[in-house]
């Protein structure tokens, strides 16, 4: 948008670069050129601001295909000006002198030129080609005609206007269609994901029945090698019993010799000391009958007096105690005689 400054008498317009600017004087251009800051006064000048940057117009077509089918285009149309003075003359690009804006819309018309030129190309091509054709063809085919329609149109080259590019988004049939038209390629799709279960589970089973195959073969190997071990278990068994038997009639064996030597030696044992405690006995024995025979020969010599006074000493030794006694007159005067008789024959001596 011109930047427009008053003054009493005369007025100031500088534009931007983006925009050209076409400064007209009794009709016809005095100045023109991009980014222009001039003075002009309001009452002989017109001016006109076209601008010269990129464009983007978005286009949304609906038509009918040979099939009768309903179809959807959604697309954008970049242009931009080439000519502008030719665009002036054929738009109205005219400025207010007060606030430096358009006085009517002329983008829009451009736009609308566009918008026009594209459905028309867009639905003679969407007309010639049923449904399926259009869908399978696809953006790129349409994006194509349109620019090539465009290009072709003298109308927008006389405006002084290019297309610069055509982008086409999408092409859709409607709602109810495009569901009716997904419908078989769902159903490949889901009988494919079946297949492709069913694949998946007999596999499985497949894996299942060789897992269980192994198992049971790994079980008839194991049972025919437990049969092995429990047989050699038995022949172990068998040798150890047979060894322990052997061991144990050895044992016996040994143990009987060994019980006959010590018997033997306990036999030994007891003669030698029944022979040494029978040798002690006698010698005892013949040590006592000396000792008594000594005695005896002692007493032998003795008068009969002495003899007596040792019995009664003898006698008086193993009792503890006497509370009577009775001494008769006839042992009294024997006792005496003897002890007085003793006397003499010792003093005798």
């Amino acid at each position: 948008m011109a930047e427009i400054k008053h003054y009493p008498v005369v007025k100031h317009l500088r534009s931007e670069p983006s925009m050209h600017v076409v400064r007209y004087r009794n009709g016809a251009a005095v100045e023109s050129g991009r980014g222009l800051a001039f003075w002009f006064h309001p009452l002989s000048a017109a001016v006109a601001e076209i601008p010269m940057d990129d464009r983007e117009l978005t286009m949304q077509i609906r038509g009918i295909t040979l099939d009768f089918q309903e179809v959807f285009v959604q697309g954008v149309v970049t242009w931009r000006v080439v000519d502008a003075e030719a665009l002036a003359s054929r738009v109205d690009f005219h400025v207010d002198m007060m606030s430096g804006r358009w006085t009517s819309e002329p983008l829009e018309q451009v736009s609308g030129l566009l918008t026009r030129m594209g459905q028309e190309v867009a639905l003679a091509w969407i007309a010639e080609r049923p449904l399926e054709n259009v869908l399978a063809e696809g953006v790129g085919a349409l994006r194509s005609r349109i620019a090539e329609g465009l290009a072709a149109e003298r109308s927008i080259g006389e405006m002084g206007i290019a297309v610069v590019t055509v982008r086409v988004a999408s092409v859709r049939p409607t709602s109810e269609v495009e569901k009716a038209l997904q419908t078989p390629v769902r159903e490949a799709i889901q009988t494919d994901a079946d297949r492709a279960l069913f694949q998946r589970r007999a596999l499985a089973v497949e894996k299942e029945r060789s897992i269980a195959e192994a198992e049971m073969q790994n079980r008839i190997e194991l049972s025919k090698r437990e049969e092995l071990l429990l047989g050699q278990q038995g022949a172990n068994a068998k040798l150890q019993a047979r060894e322990e038997a052997e061991a144990a009639r050895i044992r016996m064996e040994s143990d009987a010799e060994a019980t006959g030597i010590s018997a033997r030696a306990e036999a030994e044992r007891a003669r030698v000391s029944a022979e040494a405690e029978a040798e002690g006995l006698r010698l005892v024995e013949m040590a006592r009958a000396e000792a008594e025979q000594a005695m005896m020969d002692v007493y032998r010599d003795l008068p009969p007096e002495v003899l007596t006074g040792l019995a009664a000493r003898d006698f008086a030794s193993k009792l503890q105690r006497i509370e009577h006694l009775n001494i008769a007159p006839d042992m009294l005067g024997q006792l005496v005689g003897d002890f007085i008789g003793a006397a003499t024959r010792r003093l005798e001596a």
